[in-house]
């Protein structure tokens, strides 16, 4: 009779704990997000089964020099140099790993005209740290974003 109690005991803990667990949101990371040099905000959306941004809003959408809008004008392929900043892709292929991480995605950074692997980390719902690497993670750059909306 004590087994029983104590295998019931047991059963119960285990299934009031499990009860609590926090779930997996694969989803948690769309909307909109200032990124880390507050020089323009990226909508991530869902496509298929990856995750992508496009740069939906910049702090200073015209050149300066001419007053037209920015365009991609450090890509290393020429023949992109004249498409605008504006709603383009810049990150790509992203998947959900659990546990609130992103990876196997792609993100170009068109002040350099650069493309970068790179993995989202969800630290809470209004953070996101987004880290851009060459080759293995450890070589790379973390920014912190700031969700919008």
């Amino acid at each position: 009779m004590k087994v029983v109690r104590y295998l019931l005991s047991v059963l119960s803990l285990f299934i009031v704990l499990t009860a609590y667990a926090p779930k997996s949101d694969a989803d948690a990371v769309l909307g909109t997000w200032l990124n880390g040099t507050k020089k323009g905000h990226v909508q991530i959306y869902k496509q298929g089964g990856t995750y992508f941004g496009k740069l939906v809003w910049l702090g200073q959408p015209n050149d300066p020099a001419t007053g037209k809008p920015r365009v991609d004008d450090k890509n290393a392929d020429h023949s992109k140099r004249t498409r605008p900043l504006m709603n383009m892709v810049l990150m790509y292929n992203f998947k959900y790993d659990g546990g609130n991480v992103w990876s196997d995605g792609k993100i170009y950074n068109p002040e350099d005209g650069k493309e970068y692997n790179c993995k989202m980390t969800l630290q809470n719902p209004n953070t996101l740290l987004v880290r851009g690497y060459v080759g293995i993670s450890l070589l790379g750059k973390t920014q912190t974003w700031t969700r919008v909306k």
